[in-house]
Order: C-alpha cells, then sequence, then structure tokens
C-alpha cells in the first residue's frame, strides 16, 4: 500500500489525482509542512472502523497484558437495592 504525500495546495488543484492515489493507498495532506488529513478509498476506511470489538477480543488481542485495568469493586459501589414500602 503507497502512501502518497500532497500539500493542501496541490489537493486543491488535483482534487481527481488525490482520489486517484487514494485508490492505491493513503494520501495525507500536509499543511504548512505537517501532516493535517487523510484521504482514504471507501474500502479502506470501512476496514480500518470495522465493526466495533467486544471485551473478549479486546482483552485477547496483543499487548492486552500490558494495560493496567482495575474495576471497581461491586461491594465497594453506591449501590443499594431498593426499599419499596
Amino acid at each position: 500500500m503507497a502512501k502518497t504525500f500532497m500539500t493542501s495546495r496541490q489537493f486543491n488543484q488535483d482534487t481527481s489525482g488525490a482520489k486517484k492515489a487514494a485508490a492505491r493507498g493513503p494520501v495525507i495532506i500536509t499543511d504548512r509542512g505537517r501532516p493535517a488529513h487523510v484521504l482514504l478509498s471507501i474500502e479502506q476506511y470501512r476496514a480500518l472502523a470495522g465493526k466495533p470489538a467486544n471485551i473478549v477480543e479486546l482483552l485477547a488481542s496483543p499487548g492486552a497484558e500490558d494495560v493496567e485495568f482495575d474495576p471497581p469493586r461491586l461491594d465497594t459501589l453506591a449501590i443499594r437495592p431498593e426499599d419499596f414500602r
């Protein structure tokens, strides 16, 4: 997958060229020499956005063991049974 870099001016002057380049890979649009935007094909965007992961998939992903997770204990939460008297 090829990355293409374009300045904001180049993008404004050649939008169709940017769209053609996005079919081959991401187009990084710079503003004053710094990356500011990325143009992707809809297929690339959908692959990145994907469906939301569930907790099982997230915990099974590489590097998950390095994530600190300390959920509160249920007995310390301010959850009390309702009194319907």
